[in-house]
């Protein structure tokens, strides 16, 4: 049997620390990604607020890639793009890098342990 794992990190670093872990440990398969809830890849060129020739507040403050006007005006909303954010109360802010492993179920627990001790998030 094998036994799945998602951990949230900090840096592709501490991901990486982690998945070295997990290979040593014979993982089947590790992955490690960047999400984000914006759309795109993020802006190629520097904007220039002074110009007005930006599509939206979040385009300057999330490097998000705005298509439309209104998707802009509702992402310009939150208090990420702000910079209002409190952080969250439950550590979440800041966790941007997805670790999915698969494991064999005889080593599933010390697994978690590693991803644990590397700072990762269950």
């Amino acid at each position: 049997m094998e036994k799945n794992i998602l951990a949230y990190f900090k840096s592709p670093e501490e991901a990486e620390v982690a998945a070295n872990k997990l290979q040593a440990l014979r993982a089947v398969e590790v992955s490690i990604d960047r999400f984000s809830k914006y759309p795109g890849d993020g802006i190629e060129h520097r904007e220039n607020p002074r110009t007005g020739d930006f599509a939206s507040l979040a385009t300057l403050s999330l490097d998000a890639d705005i298509s439309a006007k209104s998707p802009g005006i509702l992402m310009a909303a939150g208090t990420d793009a702000s910079g209002m954010s409190d952080g969250g109360g439950a550590h979440v802010t800041g966790r941007d890098i997805l670790l999915t492993a698969v494991v064999d179920e005889s080593v599933h627990h010390q697994a978690l342990r590693v991803v644990e001790e590397a700072g990762g998030m269950l």
